[in-house]
């Protein structure tokens, strides 16, 4: 009988790996950027600019820019004091080395570098490097100015002097690796819409941010600010005096606002200069919110203390005027969370010295004493504006209580209409062609566009895993509709009971009855309109589903080509003409929907998943995307307008 062999024996210190300098950055990028794909590569000129940022919250520098250049390469300057490059007691190297190749390494521990940033593990700069495959800083200091080039987070040489300088400030270039970012194409609207909040956030700070890509080469070794050289770029610049103000009303700016003043407070917490809040609020004409938390000046996505101090505040301090003033009446239930969020506009700052984010890229504040520094400050100053401003309150307070009666109807209707029969799958729609599988992970439900697409589309499905939903014409816009009227509709009843999810306070992801959602209109004017629609009613009442990549988009062919015996499917006119050629086709036939297919064709370009072609949903800037639903989908008329007409050379039009 063989000896057994030990389980320690394989296991030793020689197991054991030790990852030196910025090595662990590259094994394990998601630790310090959290993903590799779009969001983590946007984030590291996040990393650069918050640096360049904390130079202009310390009263450093007035002016950053931000220049995307050819080859993925990206610049980042500022005039701020120019990171140091004396020798570093500690690493015995240049501090500015000690900055761009070291983990935790940076002006934000302690000291008299920093009194308010938004770095605290001194991670930023080191990140970027180790993540680019070519990195350089050119620092002016000292009348001089200093350069060090580096390659995966590893110095290329030493930093030394290249010429005199009348200027400080810091210029570092990056262009990230193809090893690590799949796709490393930087999208310039996403950077100056971050770039658009941070200008609100930093009063008197100038932004600019240039796209130059397109050009060959551009000089940028001899230059400090390439817009000085006048080239002619996509360009964008941005400078606010009005600060949180300013960016409420922009924000508002195709909305009817409920009350003529603008709610603003900033105020020391404690009377301490390391503990600022800062707030801006309106209510404006609407069934949704808009709140923006910034922590350090970084915006925080997912909230955190600083978030729940403020909606605590927030609800107590309205029940509190409403009871005082009598404008409810005795037995009227208190206004909960969701009553006084609905229609608000806000944007919440704070700033702290020692501030604490649950992870690297900074989503969510921790810091404890935020929540009551906002508790407080805000609570105080927005009961004394109520009392200052009784017109304004009694709007308010009007919205609220509306709020209040919305939320009651809508759950009545939803106790009418999501039976518990309804969602565990007894009582499904009449529309609906459900598939045989069980399992959500495998099955998808097409939702298609009238009768005649889904007989077509129920004959030609995978019946195992494939379900089909008719609609009858378009949906109802519901941009401006409350949750009780959405479910007076019947497309729309059939919707959520299809989907199993439930909706509003009682959504469940976890009940989702099939994990592809399948939009499949017709390719005419009328079918992007239902599309536009259903994506409408996806991104207001059920975003989870498309944040967790469950919504897609058909895209069924356009044309079909007989070429002899021979019979070809084009997506695209491009498509076609690269099928036609110079050969002589048949008659080729246009599909302008579905409907016109027959079955089999339908299942070979639409719906087979061995072949088929289909569109994930997906939102990069919500902001932004709240806002163009605001304008597409709202009853602002003449924005909507000027909207289509500053876009309608991007559309695409079916003649």
């Amino acid at each position: 009988m063989a000896e057994k062999k030990s389980k320690t024996s394989s296991y030793s210190a020689e197991s054991i790996t030790v990852l030196e300098g910025l090595e662990p950055v590259r094994k394990r990028p998601g630790m310090y950027i959290g993903t590799t794909g779009p969001d983590g590569l946007q984030h590291l000129v996040t990393e650069i600019f918050d640096n360049s940022r904390d130079e202009a919250m310390g009263g450093f520098a007035n002016d950053i820019e931000i220049v995307l250049l050819p080859n993925n390469r990206v610049r980042v300057v500022d005039n701020g004091r120019g990171i140091p490059v004396d020798i570093h007691k500690q690493t015995k190297v240049s501090a500015l080395e000690t900055i761009m190749t070291t983990l935790h390494a940076g002006g934000k521990f302690g000291g008299d570098g920093y009194k308010i940033s938004g770095g605290l593990h001194g991670v930023g700069a080191s990140v970027v490097n180790a993540l680019s495959v070519y990195c350089k800083a050119v620092v002016h200091r000292d009348g001089g100015v200093y350069i060090q080039e580096y390659s995966k987070g590893k110095k290329k040489s030493a930093v030394k002097k290249i010429a005199k300088s009348d200027k400080t400030g810091t210029i570092i270039t990056f262009e990230p690796d193809k090893e690590i970012f799949p796709d490393i194409n930087f999208n310039y609207d996403t950077i100056v819409s971050h770039m658009r909040q941070q200008a609100y956030l930093v009063r008197g700070l100038r932004i600019s941010v240039l796209d130059a890509r397109n050009l060959a080469k551009v000089d940028d070794e001899n230059v400090f600010y390439i817009r000085e050289l006048g080239l002619d770029i996509p360009s964008t610049s941005f400078y606010f005096e009005g600060g949180l103000v300013s960016l409420v009303r922009f924000e508002n700016e195709h909305l009817k606002p409920m009350h003529r003043n603008i709610f603003y407070v900033e105020k020391k917490a404690n009377g301490n200069d390391y503990e600022v809040v800062e707030v801006a609020l309106q209510y404006v004409e609407d069934i949704s919110s808009r709140l923006l938390p910034f922590a350090n000046n970084i915006y925080t996505a997912e909230g955190g203390t600083h978030v729940t101090g403020f909606k605590t505040a927030l609800t107590r301090t309205l029940n509190t005027y409403a009871r005082k003033n009598n404008l409810v009446g005795e037995k009227e239930d208190n206004f909960t969370g969701d009553d006084v969020l609905e229609g608000l506009t806000a944007v919440l700052s704070v700033k702290l010295r020692e501030i604490q984010f649950e992870g690297q890229t900074k989503a969510k504040l921790g810091s404890v004493e935020a929540q009551a520094m906002v508790t407080t400050v805000f609570g105080e100053a927005f009961s004394q504006f109520l009392e200052e401003n009784p017109d304004d309150a009694k709007s308010i307070i009007n919205k609220v209580v509306l709020a209040l009666k919305a939320r009651k109807a809508a759950k009545a209707a939803k106790d009418s209409v999501l039976r518990k029969g309804a969602l565990e799958g007894m009582t499904l729609p009449g529309k609906l062609a459900d598939c045989q599988s069980r399992s959500a992970e495998e099955s998808e439900i097409f939702i298609v566009e009238g009768d005649s697409a889904g007989g077509t589309a129920k004959m030609g499905r995978d019946r195992r895993i494939q379900a089909i939903l008719p609609l009858r014409g378009k949906i109802l816009n519901i941009e401006r509709a409350r949750l009780d009227k959405m479910l007076a509709s019947e497309q729309i009843k059939n919707l959520v009971v299809a989907f199993g999810t439930a909706i509003g306070d009682t959504f469940d992801i976890s009940k989702l009855r099939y994990h592809k959602i399948i939009i499949a209109t017709d390719a005419d004017v009328d079918g992007a309109h239902i599309r536009t629609l259903l994506l409408t009613l996806l991104y207001r009442f059920f975003r989870p589903l498309i944040d967790a990549g469950h919504v897609y988009i058909a895209q069924p062919p356009l044309y079909k080509i007989k070429m002899g015996k021979n019979s070809y499917f084009a997506y695209s006119d491009e498509e076609k003409i690269k099928i036609v050629g110079k050969e002589e086709a048949g008659d080729i036939q246009r599909y302008k929907g579905l409907g016109e297919m027959n079955s089999d064709e339908l299942w070979e370009t639409t719906m087979d998943p061995a072949k088929r072609i289909l569109k994930q949903v997906k939102v990069e800037d919500a902001r932004e995307a709240d806002r163009i639903f605001d304008i597409l989908m709202g009853s602002d008329v003449p924005s909507r307008k000027s909207f289509i007409q500053s876009n309608a050379k991007k559309a695409v039009l079916d003649v």
